[in-house]
């Protein structure tokens, strides 16, 4: 299989380009657009939001955001925003306005080997840049095997088969796009699925799911197939480090190119810009200079909300210290009045200890329950704020549920483009920025979906063992979560954002609609080869778990009240 540089387009044609004919709060000329997207960075992370859920003064806190603080004062925050479970789903999802698993995007994973970069040719249901396992080494029974994951956002070339998913650089091409940082979309480094290829000047990315945070650039920069000889392409395009600055931190070193990047726009002003910003932090390894790492290590509030590590309250203060450079060069450059600034994490931080990995418990998400790889709120619930100076009225909270499906159409329409005849499930935030409370129901949606169908090694928070597979579904208030074991938890979120009281039993015709919405979802949009797969070699008699294993999901295809059936 012999993939060149110069791939044959599908020939997918874009209509409805034209500016939308509804009105729309926005007037004047099309903005700049800065979305700095954060890796695993907790909603308690985030002193505003922690204050917002909790109560507490930010003076009692452990972690300083002081400029994520300033940009919520600014602008609006959504107290009730959403992403994926992990990272690479999120990000799909965000470029394409799409539910992630409807691309087939369910995991993150690391450098594993697909069909295309073995050279293997994929079954036919199957899709070239699908993984061809992934698996942690979990000693515990397991009812379910894991399924493949997509790796890639289709591009329309021959090997996709056809498919071309439509990205925000597609339609945007009035604005000069540029993109800096964490890239995990593009099949591990497959040639024709980068940046550049999706529209973007790459000024700098690397597509994995995590970096060195010191001498990273030779790994980014690095075209050696030695991982995968097989790969149909000359080199192996990870990533480019992009043009050397006085930085040795990977944070400040990114930022420092966004910074020279705005500079530059500001001299030319020949197009307004378009600026995707994805930085590693706060994702592992954990690394941060030393000075920053000794002044937490001394700090007196250390142990609030149970967040006692150093070394990661250094990481998020050197990304707080990153915007704050970036707000203060708009000021400076005189950009501030026409530039709409979108900060969001891509899933909830880390809050968790698995055995694998040399960590401890990193931060804890609290009052939120769970954490990153779980559809929890601590694993989905994000930081999202949107500052737009004279434009957005500042010190407002929406609390309507939104997610990052919902960025795609909101940066399209802040841009002049129409979101008519778009196959997507998200919808403008825009109308929510004016009217928080939607009393003039701008924004229509209610239902969110979530599917996470893989065994890992973190700890589920009800019972301590290695999680399984989950979907789940938020429908007004409700979110019912199914654990693919046998169990279905149901809880009234706006009452209860611990999720403490399952309702399953009090509310079995709300849980046994919402189930069934939930299926109805996955049947008609996740390929089969994207849910959990039936362990042949499972045994009952072997489980560790204090409640047996129970298949709700052949149960409900079989006509059986799954509530009566279901764990608690």
């Amino acid at each position: 299989m012999n993939i060149p540089r110069c791939l044959t387009s599908a020939g997918i044609i874009l209509t409805g380009l034209s500016a939308c004919n509804q009105p729309s709060p926005i007037s004047g000329e099309k903005p700049n657009i800065i979305f700095i997207l954060a890796d695993d960075l907790g909603y308690t992370d985030v002193n505003s939001f922690a204050a917002y859920v909790t109560g507490a003064q930010v003076s009692e806190m452990y972690y300083e955001t002081p400029n994520l603080n300033k940009l919520t004062e600014s602008g609006i925050a959504f107290s009730q925003a959403y992403a994926n479970p992990l990272c690479a789903p999120t990000r799909a999802s965000l470029l394409t306005g799409k539910h992630a698993a409807r691309l087939g995007f369910t995991t993150a994973v690391p450098f594993v080997k697909t069909y295309y970069n073995t050279a293997i040719a994929p079954p036919d249901d199957y899709y070239i840049h699908d993984v061809i396992h992934f698996a942690e080494n979990i000693d515990f029974p397991q009812a379910w095997i894991n399924p493949t994951t997509n790796t890639a956002i289709p591009r329309g070339y021959e090997i996709d088969k056809g498919k071309k998913e439509i990205v925000i650089t597609d339609i945007i091409k009035d604005y000069h796009s540029a993109f800096i940082g964490k890239w995990h979309v593009g099949g591990i480094g497959a040639d024709g699925y980068q940046p550049e290829d999706f529209g973007f000047e790459s000024i700098a990315w690397f597509d994995f799911g995590g970096s060195h945070y010191y001498n990273w650039r030779d790994q980014w920069n690095s075209r050696n197939k030695d991982l995968f000889p097989d790969i149909p392409q000359e080199e192996w395009v990870r990533g480019n480090a992009g043009e050397l600055s006085e930085f040795e931190y990977l944070t400040d070193d990114l930022t420092e190119k966004a910074v020279s990047f705005i500079k530059k726009k500001a001299e030319v002003k020949d197009k307004p810009f378009f600026l995707y910003l994805c930085h590693f932090a706060v994702h592992l390894p954990f690394q941060a200079p030393e000075e920053n790492i000794k002044y937490f290590d001394e700090k007196k509030t250390i142990g609030w909300n149970e967040h006692f590590v150093p070394i990661y309250a250094a990481m998020i203060k050197k990304l707080d210290d990153g915007l704050g450079r970036i707000m203060q060069t708009l000021k400076d450059q005189g950009l501030e009045e026409n530039t709409l600034i979108i900060f969001m994490s891509d899933n909830g931080g880390l809050s968790y200890n698995a055995p694998q990995y040399e960590f401890p418990v990193i931060t804890s998400n609290a009052p939120l329950k769970g954490g990153k790889a779980f559809v929890y709120e601590g694993g989905i619930r994000v930081p999202l704020i949107f500052s737009w100076k004279d434009k957005i009225k500042p010190n407002q909270w929406c609390d309507m549920p939104v997610d990052c499906n919902d960025i795609f159409p909101t940066i399209l329409e802040v841009a002049g483009h129409s979101l008519k005849n778009r196959n997507i499930d998200g919808e403008s935030l825009v109308g929510l920025w004016f009217d928080p409370v939607n009393s003039k129901n701008h924004y229509k949606r209610n239902t969110f979906f979530w599917h996470y169908p893989y065994n890992l090694s973190f700890s589920n928070p009800d019972d301590g063992f290695p999680c399984n597979p989950h979907s789940a579904i938020r429908k007004g208030d409700y979110k019912l979560i199914f654990d693919w074991y046998g169990r279905l938890k149901l809880y009234n979120i706006r009452k209860d954002i611990a999720e403490k009281d399952n309702l399953m039993k009090k509310e079995p015709q709300r849980t046994k609609e919402l189930f069934t919405e939930l299926i109805n979802f996955l049947e008609e949009n996740v390929e089969k080869r994207y849910w959990p797969i039936h362990n042949p070699d499972y045994n009952p008699d072997e489980e560790v778990r204090d409640v047996p294993y129970v298949d709700l999901y052949k149960a409900f295809s079989e006509g059986k009240d799954v509530v009566e059936i279901a764990n608690l």
